[in-house]
């Protein structure tokens, strides 16, 4: 019943294995420790999901903001900062992700690269092979020249 309902009744199965858990009742055989654990480290993972496209969409507009002076306006300058501040706020309720900044820079570097140039309208070529913002640039209060 429980993998059945997992799978037809999601938010009623996410009740049931909670007061499951809160009355301590480890050992019933409904207790579905499988999805149980798949969703907690899910939960994890969308929190590291959420962060690296804050980071994608900030370094693309950073970007434009670089290669395109002329079209800088608010909506570009609300992204980023909107996009600081979400980022700011994930690590701050999720402070093992701080060490992987670095990381999740460089992955989502390529794809904000190619989002800057289709966005502009610029060749590809205009943007640099390499992340040209450090991670404290690209979430802090650094604006390009």
């Amino acid at each position: 019943m429980t993998m059945a309902l997992y799978e037809t009744d999601f938010y009623r199965w996410t009740q049931e294995q909670a007061d499951l858990l809160r009355q301590g009742q480890f050992n019933r055989v409904d207790l579905d420790l499988a999805n149980i654990a798949e969703e907690i480290e899910s939960m994890g993972k969308s929190q590291r999901d959420a962060v690296e496209s804050y980071l994608a969409n900030i370094i693309m507009h950073l970007l434009k903001w670089r290669y395109q002076p002329e079209r800088r306006g608010t909506r570009w300058e609300l992204s980023i900062d909107n996009g600081r501040y979400q980022v700011s706020r994930k690590l701050r309720n999720n402070p093992s992700l701080k060490p992987h900044l670095s990381t999740m820079v460089n992955e989502e570097y390529r794809q904000a690269r190619k989002n800057a140039s289709w966005e502009t309208g610029l060749p590809l070529v205009t943007f640099p092979d390499e992340c040209p913002f450090t991670v404290d640039q690209i979430t802090g209060d650094y604006w390009p020249d």
